[in-house]
């Protein structure tokens, strides 16, 4: 490896671009192991498409082999104007929803007309010590082009000795044609496992959408 590094340094301009001349095909097969990838990668376990869905439930996937999950929210438009997107959690596999949770709920938002414009802590959507579904986008709008996008982390919800935190950020086109910003945090306040999630709008259907669950690898 050494002939291999002094190749490399030797080909490596002061702006950091490694020249051609610095990669050939006897150093590179002179490689025979790389170290291991760092932590962070992305792995899709489960995907859901929404059609006219009442709810969408992740109930296999949540488990140990990762310290972190998160979920993907792609186009997601529901079927009644003006209504909110919200999340439960489970503890018995999705037997039941309804996991005391406290949180915290912030908003930006910005008419199309350039007119209004905001931002500030949303006091409508924050839980303290909650059973309710977390509301994580509201005033939603249901028309063909209208969506939101975001996501939503959950780490180390197989813990039975700590909390399990989550942290959402989604963008939305509202009903009256705002682009809204929501951040909303908090915790499961349970050192019971998390093993199954919830989606949901909170009246009618989520009409289409995509949601994706991936595991965040282990460093």
């Amino acid at each position: 490896m050494g002939s291999i590094t002094r190749s490399l340094g030797n080909n490596i301009t002061t702006g950091g671009v490694i020249l051609p001349a610095g990669i050939t095909n006897s150093s590179v097969s002179a490689v025979t192991s790389f170290a291991n990838a760092s932590g962070g990668t992305l792995v899709l376990l489960s995907t859901q498409t929404a059609s006219s869905s009442a709810t969408i439930s992740f109930t296999t996937g949540l488990d140990s082999t990762y310290d972190s999950y998160e979920f993907h929210f792609i186009n997601v438009r529901p079927a009644t104007d003006s209504v909110g997107f919200e999340f439960q959690g489970s503890t018995n596999s999705g037997s039941s929803y309804g996991v005391t949770i406290t949180s915290t709920s912030f908003e930006a938002y910005h008419d199309e007309a350039d007119t209004s414009t905001g931002l500030g802590y949303d006091t409508n959507t924050d839980l303290a010590q909650s059973t309710s579904y977390q509301n994580l986008s509201n005033n939603l709008g249901n028309a063909s082009d209208k969506c939101l996008s975001g996501y939503l982390i959950l780490t180390n919800p197989s813990s039975t000795t700590y909390i399990k935190h989550f942290i959402s950020q989604i963008s939305r086109l509202t009903s009256n044609d705002y682009n809204g910003n929501d951040l909303t945090a908090g915790y499961f306040n349970t050192t019971s496992a998390i093993n199954a999630l919830q989606f949901r709008m909170s009246s009618g259907n989520i009409a289409d959408g995509i949601f994706k669950l991936y595991g965040v690898k282990k460093s």
